[in-house]
């Protein structure tokens, strides 16, 4: 019976997560964490009867102590809370499904601790990958990624050398408004841009789809995951998204990876591997599909994506400039305070203006971040 604890286990691959757990009947659940929606997290403390939950707010993590009075689970809030879920002694394998920067401290703890981290809270990786993976590599400790484009590479590399790798093939699906000009997005709603056309996901990964935002950040996660230049990450449009992602090698073989949109597989593949389970959702069926197409970005019209390039060039707490602007600039867009082409424009801004630290350490990004919600603040 593997153990594993989830942190953001409400959020939308927590609770798929915990779907792939259920179909299997051999993970227990030691630890569970979320910010605020308490009714879920109740209903998944008393399915899965974990030895620890953790609250965010402080007053929430009351009410959930006293409507589970009649359970064992302990309950815990705040920071303190996320780490000692992380870092729980019965958990082998930590899953961060949590969103943003919080994430950083709670990882570095698991993996001091000796856990498996399942990854999927990319922002890790972007504002400090240059802290986490020595660690990881110190520690012995596996870091598998749950994104469905970083799965396939990580597939498509079993059995490789990565020091053979040409070039990675990331794929995107282009979101909502592909093939649209800039022009054409000046009166984009909220509504318009989670509308996404392959995959559920939470709110502000929709938005960041839409922009190509979020292919940025996972062109700079895998340059830390798989240990590749910037100039061999290659972004691929693929509308259908059936080809998860590839890898180029130096002789010319590509090997890619390949199955319908349903994130229960890469998380399934995290908690198994190296082992695979029977699949959980529809069969790929290529008869049906008949095409794949590839497409070149339109990083003009998306500049979200150019922007990630050029952070990732310079490096140093510039992604975390990038990454702290795009998530404020999405809540106020999602707020109505902002147009949906103002988003990229405020990650610009914010990228020219904010003070450059060439290797940060965690409290250094963490004011990063500050500093870029100050910023914005003040203008916007």
């Amino acid at each position: 019976m593997k153990k594993i604890a989830i942190l953001g286990s409400t959020g939308s691959i927590g609770t798929q997560t915990l779907e792939v757990v259920q179909a299997n009947n051999d993970i227990e659940v030691t630890a569970l964490s979320c910010g605020s929606r308490i009714d879920l997290l109740e209903q998944q403390i008393r399915r899965f009867r974990p030895k620890l939950a953790s609250v965010w707010e402080e007053k929430k993590a009351a009410e959930l102590k006293t409507r589970i009075r009649d359970l064992n689970t302990k309950v815990s809030y705040g920071m303190e809370g996320l780490l000692e879920a992380a870092q729980h002694p019965e958990a082998e394998l930590l899953v961060t499904a949590i969103v943003g920067m919080l994430g950083i401290r709670p990882t570095i703890a698991a993996i001091r601790a000796g856990k498996t981290i399942a990854l999927a809270n990319k922002e890790t990786l972007v504002t400090a990958g240059h802290l986490i993976m020595p660690l990881a590599a110190e520690m012995g400790v596996p870091i598998l990624p749950v994104d469905s484009e970083h799965s396939a590479i990580f597939q498509s590399l079993n059995g490789e050398r990565q020091n053979e790798i040409e070039r990675i093939l990331l794929t995107a699906s282009g979101g909502p408004f592909r093939g649209k000009k800039r022009e054409e997005l000046s009166d984009i709603r909220p509504e318009d841009a989670l509308k996404h056309p392959n995959w559920s996901m939470g709110r502000k990964i929709t938005i960041d789809s839409s922009t190509m935002v979020n292919k940025g950040l996972e062109v700079i996660e895998a340059k830390w995951l798989f240990g590749v230049e910037p100039e061999q990450i290659q972004v691929v449009v693929h509308p259908q998204s059936i080809l998860h992602s590839a890898v180029e090698f130096k002789d010319g073989a590509v090997i890619a990876q390949l199955g319908t949109p349903d994130m229960r597989l890469p998380i399934q593949y995290a908690l198994y591997y190296p082992n695979r389970r029977s699949r959980l959702g529809e069969q790929l069926d290529l008869f049906k599909l008949q095409n794949l197409t590839f497409e070149k970005p339109d990083t003009e019209t998306f500049s979200g994506l150019a922007l990630a390039y050029q952070a990732l060039e310079k490096g140093g707490n510039l992604p975390t400039v990038f990454n702290a602007a795009n998530e404020r600039a999405v809540a106020l867009f999602l707020d109505g305070k902002i147009s949906y082409l103002q988003i990229t424009e405020i990650i610009r801004n914010a990228m020219d203006n904010c003070r450059h630290i060439a290797a940060p350490d965690v409290e250094e990004i963490l004011e990063t971040e500050r500093e870029v919600y100050d910023f914005i603040d003040s203008r916007w």
